[in-house]
This record gives C-alpha cells, sequence and structure tokens, in this order.
C-alpha cells in the first residue's frame, strides 16, 4: 500500500472529492445491509405463516427506495473518485512534458523517445486506475467486508461468523505474496512495453534509410523479436494475475461450505431459524465482491507502484541547466567574449575544447570553420547553454551568460541547427513558430529574407502548405530555408547560422547572405560552414582543430597566412570550377 502514501500529496488536494466519494461508498456499504435482511424477515414469517399482504407491500417498498438511494450514490461516488483519478493523470502528464521541455540534451541522448511517450501513456493509466478504482476498492472492500461481518456477528450469530472466516487469513498471505511477484514482473513488462514503443518510434521516422537499403525484412523480425518479449513479460503477469479469482473462489468455497455445514446444525439445534440462515448465507455471498476487491486491490496496487516508481525516477532526473536564483529578468545584447581553457562532454574523458578565447563586436558577423568533430558546433550550443561545466567563462553584454535568465538568453539567440526540425503544420505555422500572433506578411518577409518565398508560392497551397511530419515533403534545401526564416522572424540580437547552407547552391547562398548583410545592420551574425564561401565575407573568422583555435583574422588575413584556411580555400575553389566545366 506504500503507493497510497506516495499519492498523499495528491488525495490531500482533493481532500474534500475523496472524502465525499468515501462518505459515500460507507453510506451504499451499510444500504447493501438492508436487502439480505428483509429477505430473512420475510422467509421467517413465510415460514411461520404470519406473512400478510400490506407487510409485503411494505418491505417492498424499502427494497426499492433503497435500490434507488444506492443508484443514485453510486453515480456520485463514481464522479467523485474517478473524476479525480483523471485530474492526477492530467496532473503527472503536465509534470511530465513540463520536466522533458527543461532537460538538457545529455538527458535526451540517454533516454530513448519510445520510453518516455510509454511513460506518459501506459505509466500514468496504471497510476490514474489506483487513485480511482485503487481507493475504490481499497475502501468497498474495508467498509462493505467490515459492516458484512458486523451484520452477521451481531444480528445472527458471531460464532458462525468466526467460523466462517477460519479461512480469510491464507486469502490475506496468499494475495500479499500474488501481489509482490506482480509487482516485479509488472515493472519488466513495462519496460518490454517502452522497448517496444521506442522500436516502433525510430522505424517509423527512419523508413526511408530502411527501404533505402532494403532491411525491411531484418527490420521485421527484430519488431517481431521484440513484440514477442513483450507479450511473454506480460504473459507472466497475466499468469499471476489469474492466481486471484481461483484463490478467493476456493476461500469463499469453503466459508459457504462450513456456514452450511454449521448453520443447517444450528437451525437443528433452535440456535438459528431459516430464515436468519438465509440472511448469513446471502450476507456471505456480499463478502464474495470485498474478497475478489481485495485480491484485484493488490493487482492495482502492484501495477500502479511499479509505474509509480517509473515515472518518479524519470522526475527525479536532475535538470542541469538551472536559472540563479538572482538571474536578469532582461534580453541581452552587446558583444560577445569568449574565454574558455577547457571542456568536456558528460560522460567523456577526452576535452572537446581547449583554450578558447576570442570577441566578437556587437554588429560583427563571426565565422567559424574547421573539420568535422573539430569542436564548432560545441562552441555554439555552449552559448545558447546546452551544456555547462566548462573551466572559464562566456560573457555577453560584459555579463555572464548564467547572469541571465535562460529563456531571455535564448529570446536573444536565433539558432539554426544542422539538424532542422520541422512540424507537422502549415509552412506558414512553422516559420511564426516563435510567433504565432503575427502577421503573414511579417511571414513573408522572413521567407523573402530567407529565399524561400518564392518556393512557397509554387507548393500546392502556398503558405497553407502542410508539410508533413519532420518537413518529409520538403527538400532538404527548403528545409534549410524555412529553419532560417522562423529565426529571422524572431529578429534576433544574434543569429546562428550552424551548417545551416550546406544543402543550398552556391547562387541562393549568396542570395541568402547579401539579404542577412542588408537587413541586420546592428545585430550580431554566427556562422559555421563547412563551405568557405559562406563566410569569406565574416568581420571576423576562426578556424578550429581539435578543439583549439588554429588560425584567426579575416578572408585576406588568413589567406596571406597560409595555412590551413587558403588550402582548403583554394581546393573549393578548384572543385567549383571543374563543377562548371572550367569556366
Amino acid at each position: 500500500m506504500k503507493v497510497f502514501l506516495e499519492l498523499g500529496w495528491f488525495f490531500k488536494q482533493e481532500k474534500k472529492a475523496y472524502i465525499s466519494g468515501i462518505l459515500i461508498l460507507l453510506l451504499v456499504a451499510f444500504l447493501q445491509l438492508v436487502p439480505p435482511k428483509v429477505i430473512g424477515i420475510i422467509a421467517d414469517h413465510i415460514y411461520n405463516g404470519t406473512i400478510t399482504k400490506g407487510m409485503l407491500i411494505e418491505w417492498m417498498l424499502v427494497l426499492i427506495v433503497v435500490g434507488l438511494a444506492m443508484y443514485g450514490l453510486r453515480y456520485y461516488w463514481r464522479i467523485m473518485i474517478f473524476g479525480s483519478s483523471v485530474k492526477l493523470s492530467k496532473i503527472l502528464r503536465n509534470r511530465l512534458f513540463q520536466h522533458f521541455t527543461n532537460m538538457s540534451p545529455s538527458f535526451y541522448q540517454k533516454s530513448r523517445v519510445g520510453d518516455l511517450m510509454a511513460h506518459a501513456t501506459n505509466d500514468l493509466a496504471a497510476i490514474q486506475q489506483t487513485a480511482g478504482a485503487g481507493v475504490l476498492t481499497l475502501v468497498d472492500s474495508l467498509s462493505t467486508g467490515g459492516f458484512v461481518i458486523l451484520a452477521m456477528a451481531f444480528t445472527i450469530s458471531w460464532k458462525l461468523t468466526l467460523i466462517c472466516l477460519i479461512p480469510m487469513p491464507f486469502m490475506a498471505l496468499l494475495t500479499n505474496w500474488f501481489g509482490t511477484m506482480l509487482h516485479k514482473s509488472f515493472y519488466k513488462a513495462q519496460e518490454a512495453f517502452s522497448s517496444l514503443n521506442d522500436k516502433t518510434q525510430e522505424s517509423i521516422t527512419g523508413i526511408k534509410v530502411i527501404k533505402t537499403f532494403g532491411q525491411e525484412k531484418e527490420d521485421i523480425e527484430d519488431f517481431r523479436k521484440q513484440s514477442a518479449d513483450v507479450v511473454q513479460k506480460n504473459m507472466v503477469v497475466a499468469k499471476i494475475d489469474s492466481l486471484y479469482d481461483p484463490t478467493i473462489s476456493i476461500i469463499t468455497g469453503i466459508s459457504f461450505f462450513l456456514s452450511i455445514a454449521f448453520g443447517a446444525k444450528y437451525v437443528l439445534n433452535g440456535e438459528l431459524t431459516i430464515g436468519e440462515l438465509i440472511s448469513f448465507t446471502t450476507y456471505l455471498g456480499l463478502l464474495i465482491w470485498p474478497m475478489l476487491a481485495f485480491g484485484w486491490l493488490f493487482n492495482i496496487v502492484e501495477r500502479g507502484r511499479a509505474s509509480y516508481d517509473r515515472v518518479a525516477k524519470l522526475l527525479n532526473e536532475k535538470i542541469e541547466i538551472m536559472d540563479d536564483k538572482n538571474a536578469l529578468n532582461i534580453v541581452p545584447c552587446g558583444d560577445i567574449h569568449y574565454r574558455i581553457a577547457e571542456f568536456t562532454y558528460p560522460g567523456e574523458e577526452r576535452p572537446i575544447l581547449t583554450d578558447i578565447s576570442f570577441s566578437l563586436n556587437q554588429g560583427d558577423t563571426l565565422g567559424i570553420v574547421g573539420k568535422t568533430g573539430s569542436g564548432k558546433t560545441t562552441l555554439l550550443k555552449l552559448l545558447i547553454r546546452e551544456f555547462e561545466g566548462y573551466t572559464g567563462h562566456i560573457l555577453f553584454g560584459g555579463k555572464k551568460l548564467q547572469e541571465y535568465k535562460l529563456v531571455n538568453l535564448r529570446e536573444a539567440i536565433g539558432y539554426v541547427p544542422q539538424d532542422h526540425f520541422l512540424f507537422s503544420a502549415t509552412v506558414a505555422e512553422n516559420i511564426a513558430f516563435t510567433d504565432p500572433t503575427t502577421s503573414i506578411q511579417n511571414v513573408e518577409l522572413a521567407a523573402k529574407l530567407a529565399n524561400i518565398h518564392d518556393d512557397i508560392l509554387q507548393f500546392t497551397e502556398g503558405y497553407q502548405t502542410v508539410v508533413g511530419e519532420r518537413g518529409v515533403s520538403l527538400s532538404g534545401g527548403q528545409k534549410q530555408r524555412i529553419s532560417i526564416a522562423r529565426a529571422l522572424l524572431m529578429n534576433p540580437e544574434v543569429l546562428v547560422l550552424d551548417d545551416s547552407l550546406s544543402a543550398v547552391d552556391a547562387k541562393t547562398e549568396e542570395s541568402i547572405l547579401s539579404s542577412l548583410r542588408e537587413n541586420r545592420t546592428g545585430k550580431t551574425t554566427i556562422i559555421t560552414s563547412h563551405r568557405l564561401s559562406a563566410i569569406q565575407h565574416a568581420n571576423h573568422i576562426i578556424v578550429l582543430e581539435d578543439g583549439k583555435v588554429i588560425e584567426r583574422g579575416t578572408h585576406e588575413e588568413l589567406m596571406e597566412l597560409g595555412g590551413w584556411y587558403k588550402e582548403m580555400y583554394l581546393h573549393q575553389q578548384l572543385e567549383e570550377l571543374v563543377e562548371h566545366g572550367g569556366q
């Protein structure tokens, strides 16, 4: 029953609803005692030949009133208890989603999307069941069982009641044992479902790659194996679950046998009347539900506890990037200064950045180039505080990044990553993602600056064209330019293009860069690129190699230096010349 204690914060929050629901349940449990008693009284009158028409009508009216009362009361306790359990699911779902949005990229590197989805669906459903059906079965089994036992003991025969309750301790021991086994098995079953969920999500997302390499059969076989594992682990749960009803039925059957055997003896001895024995056995029939509910309670509670443990473990994951207590609630602007002695990714041993030191004046353009894996993207992710833990500092407007609230810092930076993500929405909605209330004119202006406006007009529905999940219906270059337009709509203090022009041709690239120079006067721009033509007009250029700055200067200064930059620039110029047939 530990999970009820862990959910105490919620029961306290919804105490009015739960107290009302429980009181109604107690009243229903009490009213259930009336029909068996009435049946016994009528049976004795029939046996003694004292029954009259008026008496029969009176007792029938009592049964009708009690039945109608229970009908109405059962309606209201469901609203109180089950309605509250839905609120619990909503609260936990919102907490999970908010927690997901606050987590850093390192969390998503070690967590699987399918697993996180399973937490937000299956696990929450099991917890909701605990707060709804779990509370019902706990209260109803105890109240109904308690009232029935008291009625049997004090209104009929305490001796016969004790005899019939002899098998009950065995049921408690067995159901507790089943519950322990169920907890372990259900936890494993939920983990298996998470893995299958993740496999499904990954396969659907990567279906193009699977088809391209002809791996459909292998992928289906892998899915089949994981699906079989889910079935196997759930079969273990089902086998344990299936032990409850037979066990309870046997215990109940023994109790019925004892009641009839000893009850008949007491009737013959004159200690009980026929009507009282009929009432007793009818009350014993009412005990079947509390017994079944008691077994079902263990089932629900252990499932809920396993799921709550999984959700609680997830919610206890530490949020790595947080605001300082005295963080400034202003959007930063001004010069940017990097002074990083060393930065190493969490869980790694080798530093990815070493001795990084440079300054960027407000309104200037910085170009960052280097081989793949040289640390270009890492440098930018530190600026938007996706990662921390470096030795040194980064200043923005004369203050450390940590001195600003995270939301204000990111409001100042329009970041276009290498991996362009578009939502399954219209083109206009994707561009206006940062400001859904903006006008279509502003959306079109941003699209023109990103040189995607003319392409959009050629789409089936223009700006109202739904691009499909992750922009599946667009080319790489179109996705890149829509992502750039989305960032430009923010009109950020700092625009960061992280190799965001790789999928466009040289002419389109030049057009975009010209638009940025003309329309972002006084605003800072940072561009990383493998194609040096994208950064040759930058005010400052740094060349990274193995996380260190090996060259710095303007395009002209680097060409005079005759190092890596010049060699790569001439190589790319030669490639372009060959591509154009020497023209």
